[in-house]
């Protein structure tokens, strides 16, 4: 990646002025230059070196009346599924580019480049030639908070070089309208940390974190690579703020040491407290197997790393704030490696939820999952509207080749009565639109009273279409702004459930009903002495966020499954069942 393709090239230039605006601008170059009919070629000493010729003469630098275009110089058979994608705002949510790669195919890697620019570089892998091919004709000046993107092809080791042809030329990539998504099934991107680190910090000290016209936060970001979000508007007259640091484990810790060190200075010098703790928030999802069987793992953390870690209490929690905070006391030193061991057990925890889900039959082909703000910590506030606002490409076709043999499920699901319209649409378009693409029959079923506040959405279809509908659902009312911009959307969905099986959701002494819950962060409830309807079926209620909702749903329906599947032999081994009478 040190040769360099040089476009847009007047036909009066020559060698020798292109060596003249190398020198001008300090950059280095070990081969003398090519210059062909329009386009010219040059050897950088290394890719760092070949990184800043691009971002600094690519669209920015005249000669002879022609602005240069510099990118990489990739023969045509290496021009195959890799792309460097250029010029990413610094602040923009990485879950966001996620969703946005995944418009156009499965993006299988995703890495972010160092370099000295204050926009973020990263290198994309897809599975596809075609994939790649479109991401580049479409993100190729697609503005990003008012950042053009530059995208451009990087060489495919695994794909056959071919020698250069002479008088080859390099044509420019064409440039898409902007469009506004795959999780790749390996390995996540290594572009930040899915799982950030958040953190707690005293109010008073949020001025010194940030500094003068905010030099010691850019400071904090430039060394650690990081991006970092200090909540200062939250809860106003707060005693504490929230921080979100997005980077690589090993970022997001240097980060979180750079913070602590402040704040203990800040201490020292104001005599305001003698002891700052460290406080990081978590997703309840993943306490309980940071604490560990009869806490277990936190023990051993607090013993390897000379600390004491205390966890917020259950009560504490609401339907608003799924977050409990781990103090961690002890030395600058012994925090900073308690947070380390702390955010590896919740991020091995984020990586086997994602897993578990992908596993679910592959749910939606295509789809990020990430990008819907459905995993805690994935994403800040729910779902991007943004993102789940189209289908993803080929999203419909990977629903059909699921066939018959998925079993399908009905799901009432309760939403404001003033965004039926909303749901419906002009004319039904949107409902229609919505069946289509999630394969499944959606109905809104008429209104019980006049001056009801909610309606029943009637879903049918199998697992992955009820994700879709419910997915699309949710980000629409927070799209029309049912919900508030800080408000999680969470909704009440009723699943029946045979009466034999009631029993088991609930467990002995409400045991089951109560670990789901705490799994999910969803309210479940089996309401008691319900009469079984005419398919003897019994209602269970869900309150939450759609990953909670959704991770409910699916606990069910497998509890579901076993009762059925215990119930089998003794139906064979007896012939059909009888019909219980009414």
């Amino acid at each position: 990646m040190n040769k360099l393709y040089i476009g847009n090239v007047s036909e009066q230039a020559s060698a020798l002025d292109l060596e003249s605006i190398f020198e001008e601008w300090k950059i280095p170059f070990s081969a003398p230059f090519l210059v062909k009919s329009g386009y010219a070629f040059v050897d950088c000493p290394d890719e760092k070196v070949a990184m800043r010729a691009i971002d600094t003469l690519s669209g920015k630098v005249e000669l002879h009346g022609k602005v240069l275009e510099v990118e990489h110089s990739v023969p045509k058979r290496q021009r195959s599924c890799k792309l460097q994608i250029r010029n990413i705002p610094p602040h923009m949510q990485w879950e966001v580019l996620d969703g946005l790669l995944a418009q156009y195919g499965t993006v299988e890697s995703c890495e972010q480049v160092n370099t000295d620019t204050e926009t973020a570089v990263v290198n994309v892998r897809y599975a596809a030639k075609d994939q790649a091919r479109e991401a580049l004709d479409k993100l190729n000046g697609f503005l990003m908070e008012n950042y053009a993107l530059k995208v451009s092809y990087i060489p495919d080791e695994t794909a056959a070089a071919d020698a250069p042809t002479v008088g080859d030329r390099r044509g420019f990539n064409p440039r898409g309208p902007p469009r506004q998504g795959s999780p790749n099934l390996g390995a996540r991107p290594k572009l930040q940390s899915d799982m950030p680190l958040r953190m707690l910090v005293p109010t008073q000290f949020v001025g010194a974190i940030i500094g003068k016209e905010g030099a010691t936060i850019r400071n904090i970001t430039k060394q650690t690579h990081s991006k970092i979000d200090i909540h200062r508007k939250e809860n106003a007259g707060a005693a504490e703020k929230p921080i979100t640091v997005h980077s690589t484990p090993e970022g997001c810790s240097s980060a979180c040491r750079n913070i602590m060190e402040i704040m203990q200075k800040e201490a020292i010098d104001t005599k305001i407290t003698e002891e700052v703790p460290l406080k990081i928030l978590a997703h309840n999802n993943f306490v309980g197997r940071l604490i560990g069987k009869e806490g277990r793992n936190l023990k051993k953390i607090e013993q390897d790393t000379d600390t004491k870690i205390t966890i917020s209490p259950l009560q504490d929690l609401t339907l608003y704030n799924p977050e409990r905070t781990i103090t961690v006391k002890g030395t600058l030193e012994a925090c900073a490696k308690a947070e380390e061991e702390i955010m590896k057990k919740i991020r091995e925890s984020y990586e086997n939820d994602v897993a578990a889900m992908h596993l679910q039959s592959n749910l939606i082909p295509g789809l990020n999952l990430n990008a819907l703000g459905i995993f805690p910590g994935a994403a800040s506030g729910g779902m991007s509207p943004s993102v789940i606002s189209g289908p993803p490409a080929g999203a419909q076709a990977g629903y059909q080749s699921f066939g018959p043999q998925v079993e399908s499920e009905t799901v009432h699901l309760f939403i404001p009565a003033l965004a039926v319209g909303a749901i419906i649409g002009k004319q039904g378009q949107h409902i229609k639109q919505l069946s289509r693409f999630a394969g499944a029959s959606i109905k809104i079923a008429p209104a019980d009273e006049i001056d009801t506040k909610q309606r029943m959405v009637i879903i049918s279809g199998p697992p992955e279409a009820q994700f879709k509908a419910q997915g699309r659902i949710f980000g629409k009312l927070k799209e029309e702004n049912f919900f508030g911009p800080k408000e999680e959307v969470k909704l009440e969905a009723h699943i029946k459930v045979p009466s034999f099986a009631a029993g088991r959701v609930i467990g002995k002494g409400g045991k089951t009903v109560n670990e789901l819950q705490n799994l999910t962060s969803a309210e479940v409830v089996v309401p008691r002495d319900q009469t079984p309807d005419e398919n003897d079926q019994v209602v269970v209620k869900i309150t939450g966020h759609f990953y909670a909702s959704q991770l409910a749903q699916r606990k069910i329906q497998e509890i579901i499954s076993q009762v059925r599947r215990q119930q089998q032999p003794k139906a064979s081994a007896t012939g059909p069942p009888v019909a219980r009478r009414k």
